[in-house]
């Protein structure tokens, strides 16, 4: 579930298999099963040009389920994902982090145009998890444990429609942490809904530890055996075996059906498939620096190569792109990692702080707080209810529990723990990562624009986005010395150069907040480091026109001080409230209601933010697609006034 984002800028060249090499190699093989191999490791070529273009994306587990995948759509599939075939065979990944492989395949097969090559990751291009916007897209994946419901779903559709075709859907191995998948399991055997094959593509990774050091599967085949599911395991790099557990299990009239694909995680590529010194997995997200991905392109050309020439095909042809050039921020802001050293030092001060996380410790910023404190830190995977109630019983016995997540998945999977746990009324720390529109390259399976609303409602819950670094040590002081219930922190991922700044003996104070800019004509009130700088941006650029706009920096999400409110921002006619949110939903509900409890002459209240399911692509250009960046706040402003 991890999400990085390449800081390096790649200036080298790019390579790919184009699509009349891609057709020559198809013309000259006519082993099927040789052909999968061949076409397998050119898909790995390709997903890398597409990986280290788009400056992020899953590496990892596309290569660990590629030999899988080439073969069910070259050699097992009847009709695979055609639209609007009555009869044909389905496929889609339950787990989703492998679409810049199946992306890759879909280009190379000739399913989309060749052009999307260049696309992944962009706006009107290819997600960055599966959606069904592109063609040949089944099923909207990313967010873990739904793919079985979902083909059972779609077999049911069918047995209605009294149309044939099976389903193929694949899962992680860290993803059978998640509860959705064992609350599958037993309906789609009551069901006899023996069209269905689920493959497990059993890599032995999550994000970046071993799945038997996060949670320990255990003997995963006796316990899908006790469901009543048909069970087979093979090696998933062999073909072959895969193709005849696959063809057995087209025969089996009465159950649906698991294999257990033992797979490397980064296969085809000897460095990728290893484990780091510090014993994380490095290859699960993000682009690889450009020595390794011309190292990663020279190993899998050459072993094409040498297969090549024993089959007298001549070298592989590849072509030639510059990789693009990136504006990288010169003194970044790190808000995350900020954070994770203030939560050492408060480790080493207070014994009773324990810290959880579920499968993303080095996107929380507590990889360090791991290795300090290790006998008070918990790793739960891939499973945030378990999380989330674990951290209810802590807090019940006396202990401070730091609970991390991506926003994304810590406000909404265990969000009735969330309130179990408030109900309680102990002191919990909830930490919300990766929030907001941005980075917009993971589509909007990950990009967190509901939490505000899906816990600002939640009884002595604070919520609070940081401004900047400092704002963020506060903010985890804040939760742990002074406020007594609990906090949820939400934190954007995304580094920047911030043209404001906060002043030395600058104080959290609930429901206040501070001037970053200067103006008499009206206000903007926004929170953390995205949207405020935008704002800020967007006020010089109206100082340029005469036109003076008060930027306020006001982290906290859900509560305002009505009085100090009035007081501050009464005295302008206009009040806008920029959320990183869904407009209808975040903080500007919160502030239009407490500056209505004065009644009378009351300021005009303008939202601004999301009005749509979030797009996808660079983070500029989402931005300016969804009117958030600065220019197009200028005319926004303008417009309304």
């Amino acid at each position: 579930m991890a999400e990085r984002e390449t800081l390096s800028s790649n200036t080298g060249e790019l390579y790919l298999v184009p699509l009349g090499e891609i057709r020559r190699i198809k013309e000259n093989i006519s082993d099927p099963f040789l052909l999968s191999e061949i076409l397998a490791d050119i898909f790995r070529i390709n997903t890398l040009y597409m990986v280290e273009r788009a400056g992020s994306g899953h590496l990892g587990t596309s290569f660990s389920a590629m030999d899988i995948v080439t073969l069910l759509w070259t050699k097992v599939m009847k009709s695979p994902n055609e639209p609007g075939s009555k009869n044909g065979d389905t496929y889609f990944s339950s787990k989703g982090h492998d679409a810049p492989g199946l992306y890759s395949l879909l280009i190379g097969l000739e399913k989309l145009p060749f052009d999307l090559v260049h696309k992944l990751r962009r706006l009107d291009g290819l997600p960055g998890h599966p959606d069904i916007v592109t063609p040949h897209i089944a099923a909207n994946t990313g967010s873990l444990g739904m793919g079985i419901s979902k083909a059972r779903g779609m077999a049911l559709a069918r047995r209605l429609n009294k149309t044939q075709g099976r389903f193929y859907v694949l899962t992680g191995d860290g993803e059978l942490q998640e509860g959705q998948i064992w609350e599958s399991l037993q309906p789609t055997v009551n069901g006899k809904f023996s069209e269905i094959t689920v493959i497990v593509d059993h890599n032995k990774f999550q994000s970046d530890k071993k799945v038997e050091e996060v949670s320990h599967l255990g003997e995963i085949e006796n316990k899908f055996r006790s469901f009543g599911w048909e069970v087979a395991r093979t090696d998933g790099h062999d073909v072959r075996k895969v193709h005849e557990i696959l063809e057995r299990f087209e025969k089996i009239k009465d159950r649906p059906q698991i294999l257990i694909a033992d797979t490397s995680k980064g296969r085809g590529v000897s460095f990728m498939e290893k484990v780091a010194p510090d014993g994380l997995y490095k290859f699960h997200s993000g682009a690889p620096r450009y020595d390794d991905y011309r190292a990663a392109l020279e190993e899998i050309s050459g072993r094409l190569n040498e297969k090549f020439s024993k089959l007298g095909l001549g070298p592989l042809k590849l072509e030639s792109f510059p990789a693009p050039e990136r504006v990288l921020p010169k003194k970044p802001e790190n808000l995350v990692e900020a954070y994770g050293e203030e939560l050492v030092k408060i480790g080493h001060e207070n014994k009773e702080i324990v810290v959880l996380d579920a499968d993303l410790m080095p996107d929380c910023g507590i990889t360090n707080f791991s290795r300090k404190f290790p006998e008070r830190f918990f790793e739960c995977g891939i499973a945030e209810q378990d999380m989330v109630s674990l951290a209810g019983g802590l807090a019940l016995f006396g202990k401070i529990p730091v609970v991390h997540s991506f926003a994304c998945f810590l406000s909404t999977r265990p969000n009735e723990q969330i309130y179990n746990n408030a109900t309680e009324k102990k002191k919990i720390i909830y930490v919300g990562t990766l929030a907001g529109l941005l980075p917009g390259g993971p589509g909007h399976s990950h990009q967190s624009v509901r939490d505000i609303s899906a816990l600002g409602g939640v009884p002595g819950l604070v919520m609070i986005e940081p401004a900047n670094e400092n704002e963020a040590k506060l903010a985890i002081r804040w939760a742990v010395d002074e406020n007594p219930g609990q906090t949820y922190l939400r934190f954007s991922n995304v580094p920047l150069d911030l043209p404001y700044s906060l002043s030395p003996d600058y104080k959290l104070e609930k429901g206040r907040g501070v001037f970053l800019a200067n103006g008499k004509e009206a206000a903007l009130v926004s929170y953390g480091p995205v949207m405020l700088r935008e704002a800020f941006l967007a006020s010089g650029l109206l100082k340029e026109k005469k036109f003076g706009l008060a930027v306020m920096n006001f982290p906290w999400l859900n509560a305002v001080d009505s009085e100090w409110a009035q007081k501050e921002l009464g005295k302008f006619k206009t009040i806008f409230v920029l959320d990183d949110h869904y407009s209808n939903s975040g903080l500007g509900g919160h502030m239009a209601r407490a500056l209505a409890k004065k009644g009378g002459d009351l300021p005009r209240v303008v939202f601004l933010g999301l009005e749509e399911i979030p797009a996808c692509g660079w983070n500029d250009e989402v931005l300016k697609y969804h009117g958030l960046d600065a220019e197009s706040l200028v005319r926004r402003i303008s417009e309304n006034l």
